[in-house]
């Protein structure tokens, strides 16, 4: 049966099973689960059915500990739960996790697995809050794709349904939660036939009803609480078979193939690595690369976490495998060795027979994990003494655990068009690609993959968009290295990130700035200009702002880059590709009105004949990079903003090693002085004469970058020349002058400012 193919995220892939195979969802928002709720609240409005003829109940409570007390409740009544959490989030239901597993519930929390706040807060992703979690007696089941995200949630309903008792299905945070992928959607009515209508009918009637008094929550004694906890043994034993059961009737369904553990590689592999996650990806990519080559190794993918079955894992490892490397992505401290190690050690020791067992830590934070990295794990087992309880992907110069990476070779098969945007928050860059992605991948046979690497500056912040499309599947997890098109959506980029790093020769470059080629040659760093002439690059620039103000966009530069992208990386006709955007358009801005929907077309029209070609001079391939000359010494710029902080501001900080930082996760005070990214496109002017001095723009200023001063006539007369202020208004300020002062260095470009000025003439004007 040929089923739908849509573009969505891991997000709303998981939101798509839970919303079908759930009765009540009870929920509390915490990054990066919070859209699965979104999603599944928006279907609800909307009036959409489950398997069991109904909308989805969906209730936010106020923390994450009534969350879970309500999912608790909610079960105990005779409802399917679900709850949607991670991190912290996931923490704050742990005791309610154990009476919900004591007492045997089938919910499913669906985890976004991410980091914990420990020395630092961390937003991102690795699997630090789900190995918190495993001891509760929740069934643990793991995800490493979009695709996985539906069909094993699936399975891991269909488990909690079959067996009764509680599940955790997880999938890595940002990386799998918000990538985009093109995948198979699974019909309602298809998951309904899978149901175990029996089961559902034996839950709903032990459900608590006043006809039917019981007494539950007991308190016991030394006498009889053991024999209580040995009491669910059965239960738990028989999970593993009836979790493959369910995976082989979503195979049945799907053709896609699932077991409890997956091998993939070498059938004589001497060396392999078992590991659970997105990672996953990324290692079976390399291992076909290197299998062709003629490596005799492989990977083991975790799908059933717990109960880990040690019969089952066992049975997938190839009798030649004489080295094992067990990869996780968390870190127990003083441990003997992190969760998913100890496990598998436990596994062969049970057997018997033991190969040599690695342990190595990677990705945490979100921490980039890619082939040149599992190259290093493989490069490590084959040496004559690996190091055991390595790190990779970061330099350890404090305990010297980490591994050598080499760069190597794309492994990815197929010729997957690779592109990458460097956007600011709040310009549109990454919604205007997440519609690129939709539109490509909904309307040819291409796939499409689009994952987007944030800051945590929100608005205003870096964004770096990911964008890969081709006619196979795509497995890489894992950021764009050497893009075939970059794009650049703020000039002010050029001068502070290496924005040309990796592109391949004959690529295309894109620029969004008010520079002509004359203006270039001052604004573009020579470093710039030598790459762009020396790799032969087709180098386009575009006023995109100036177009999106003219037609009232102001600052949302999104439509035109977009439309540029279309025209030039030309992965469709470019025709095909304005008539989708266009009507993408009139759906996603139906509710602002028509005027909003034809402002977007208006630019779209316009683009391409302000889009141009940069016939940049031969002369750029012989500049000469002088190394500036550090000034660091002079300014007395403190050494942690030198050898720390400037390097984290280049996007260079994957590249500080441990030695960097202190172990307690302290920095150090007063060092936003230091950062001055100048990334506004519009600032604030002021208009002295129209001021009334009520200081309003200062206070909703969201970053500190308008200041009322207060001069005495002695500072104004030492002033320079230029610099004026009129006389501050109200007795108690006499002898003062007044000037609010604009710091277009710190100015993110907002307007608020402009907005709340009450005054009858505006003081305050958005300039360029």
């Amino acid at each position: 049966m040929k089923r739908k193919m849509k573009t969505v995220d891991g997000n709303t892939a998981a939101a798509h099973v839970a919303y079908a195979m759930s009765d009540v969802a009870n929920i509390y928002p915490i990054t990066p689960s919070s859209p699965i709720g979104e999603i599944a609240d928006e279907w609800a409005a909307k009036g959409r059915k489950n398997v069991f003829g109904q909308k989805l109940m969906i209730r936010q409570l106020q923390s994450e500990a009534g969350a879970a007390a309500t999912v608790h409740g909610s079960l105990a009544s005779g409802a399917y739960t679900t709850t949607f959490t991670a991190s912290q989030g996931l923490l704050l239901m742990i005791p309610n996790m154990y009476k919900i597993a004591g007492e045997m519930l089938p919910a499913v929390f669906h985890v976004t697995a991410r980091a914990i706040a420990a020395h630092a807060l961390s937003i991102f992703g690795d699997h630090q809050d789900v190995m918190a979690v495993r001891q509760t007696g929740f069934n643990m089941i793991v995800s490493s794709s979009v695709q996985e995200v539906m069909d094993l949630g699936l399975v891991t309903h269909l488990s909690a349904i079959e067996s009764g008792m509680p599940f955790v299905h997880f999938f890595d945070g940002f990386r799998t939660s918000h990538e985009i992928q093109k995948i198979e959607m699974l019909d309602y009515q298809d998951m309904a036939r899978l149901v175990n209508w029996e089961a559902v009918e034996k839950f709903r009637a032990r459900g608590m009803n006043p006809e039917r008094p019981e007494c539950r929550g007991t308190a016991q004694n030394p006498d009889i609480y053991f024999q209580g906890r040995e009491a669910a043994n059965l239960f738990y034993q028989k999970v593993p078979a009836l979790v493959a059961a369910n995976m082989k009737q979503v195979v049945a369904l799907t053709g896609r193939r699932y077991k409890l553990f997956d091998y993939v590689g070498h059938p004589k592999a001497r060396h392999t690595i078992i590991a659970l996650g997105s990672a996953c990806e990324t290692i079976e990519e390399y291992v076909h690369y290197a299998v062709a080559k003629g490596d005799k190794i492989g990977l083991v993918k975790i799908r059933l976490y717990r109960p880990l079955s040690v019969e089952h894992l066992l049975a997938v490892i190839p009798m030649t495998v004489n080295r094992v490397t067990i990869l996780d992505r968390t870190k127990e401290l003083g441990s003997l060795g992190n969760p998913l190690y100890r496990d598998v050690c436990t596994a062969f020791l049970e057997r018997g027979t033991m190969p040599m067992v690695i342990n190595g830590r990677y990705g945490l934070g979100s921490k980039e994990f890619n082939p040149p990295m599992v190259k290093a794990v493989f490069d490590n087992m084959n040496a004559t003494l690996p190091k055991n309880h390595f790190s990779v992907g970061i330099e350890d110069d404090v305990t010297h655990e980490s591994l050598e990476i080499e760069e190597i070779l794309g492994v990815a098969p197929g010729q997957a068009v690779r592109c990458k945007f460097w956007g600011l928050g709040s310009d549109g860059t990454v919604g205007a690609n997440k519609m690129a992605i939709k539109i490509i991948g909904d309307n040819t046979n291409l796939y499409t993959q689009g994952y987007f690497s944030y800051d945590s500056k929100k608005s205003g912040g870096i964004t770096i968009s990911h964008l890969r499309f081709g006619k196979m599947p795509i497995q890489s997890a894992y950021q764009i290295y050497s893009p075939e098109y970059v794009a650049c959506h703020n000039p002010a980029y050029v001068k502070i990130y290496e924005v040309l790093e990796g592109i391949k020769p004959n690529g295309i470059f894109l620029l969004n700035s008010p520079w002509s080629l004359e203006e270039m040659e001052n604004e573009l760093p020579a470093e710039m200009k030598q790459t762009i002439a020396r790799k032969k690059l087709k180098f386009y620039n575009i006023d995109a702002v100036k177009l999106a103000q003219e037609v009232g966009l102001g600052g949302r530069i999104n439509m035109v880059m977009q439309t540029a992208f279309f025209k030039l990386a030309n992965v469709i006709p470019v025709d095909d590709a304005i008539r989708y955007l266009k009507a993408e358009l009139a759906k996603i801005f139906e509710k602002q009105g028509e005027k909003v929907i034809r402002m977007n077309c208006e630019v779209i029209d316009k683009t391409l004949e302000h889009l141009e070609e940069v016939n940049y001079p031969a002369s750029w391939a012989t500049l000469d990079i002088v190394a500036k000359e550090e000034e660091d010494t002079e300014n007395g710029i403190p050494e942690f903003v030198k050898k720390v902080m400037i390097p984290m501001n280049k996007q260079k900080g994957d590249l500080l090693p441990v030695s960097a930082f202190r172990p307690d996760g302290i920095f150090p005070v007063g060092t936003s002085k230091y950062e001055k990214r100048g990334v506004a496109i519009n600032v604030p002017e002021w208009i002295m004469e129209n001021c009334v001095q009520c200081n309003q723009c200062s206070m909703v200023c969201p970053h500190a970058a308008i200041r009322p001063v207060l001069l005495t006539d002695e500072e104004l007369a030492s002033a320079p020349s230029g610099f004026e202020a009129p006389k501050a208004l109200g007795k108690e300020f006499k002898g003062y002058h007044f000037r609010m002062q604009v710091n277009t260095l710190d100015c993110q470009g907002c307007g608020n400012c402009a907005d709340i000025c009450p005054a009858k003439k505006p003081a305050l004007v958005m300039k360029p």
